[in-house]
């Protein structure tokens, strides 16, 4: 079961993003997941590659799980 992002709530989205240290790409990319971005919608909008955005979701991931 992954994490989706888009289901938090607001407070929640808060709390991570105060406590989760998120790096400029990983913050932009948290915040367009949690607005329903899909993967590929982030990767064009972030001019990167796909490969460059499931890496961040792995790196928002990772950083998620050990605030929790």
């Amino acid at each position: 079961m992954g994490i989706k992002i888009y289901d938090f709530t607001k407070p929640e989205l808060d709390f991570f993003r105060e406590q989760c240290n998120f790096l400029e790409d990983e913050l932009e990319y948290f915040n367009l997941r949690s607005r329903g971005a899909s993967n590929v919608e982030i990767a064009l909008k972030m001019h990167v590659s796909e490969a460059k955005v499931s890496k961040l979701a792995r790196k928002v991931k990772d950083k998620i799980i050990r605030v929790v």
